[in-house]
């Protein structure tokens, strides 16, 4: 059976441009596996960008909307984004939640000259992969 890292090292070999790939607890904050090609990706970075993960998902704004509309709606809404796509001057972000595991993340950059499409297949072909092996 396949580790997390590995699945993470096959986002990042088949994905064009890709320079990393992690699997974030949302619920914790924690990484669960990573693979990456940047130097500059010292665990530190890391963490940050999981944390950053976390507080777009989970965090306490999105928690605050979820309650607003879960009380206009006289209906619980929680854990409601399931994706995310971002970008920076030279990078694409894509985060999905795996389905079936909603404090599962598996988040993918590359560089932007990546085409967004491949991006997304890349990341989405992996989340059956990865549902099995996350918490």
């Amino acid at each position: 059976m396949s580790s997390i890292n590995d699945i993470c090292g096959k986002i990042l070999n088949d994905a064009d441009g890709a320079l990393g790939v992690a699997v974030v607890d949302l619920s914790t904050g924690l990484l669960l596996g990573a693979a990456h090609d940047v130097p500059y990706f010292t665990q530190t970075y890391i963490d940050a960008v999981a944390s950053a993960a976390v507080e777009m998902f989970r965090g306490k704004g999105i928690k605050s909307v979820e309650k607003l509309i879960s009380q206009q709606r006289g209906e619980t809404l929680e854990n409601s984004i399931k994706e995310v796509q971002m970008s920076t001057t030279n990078t694409f972000h894509y985060m999905s939640t795996v389905p079936g595991k909603p404090n599962a993340l598996a988040v993918l950059i590359t560089s932007n000259k990546t085409n967004l499409g491949m991006g997304w297949a890349a990341l989405r072909g992996a989340l059956p992969d990865l549902e099995p092996l996350c918490p």
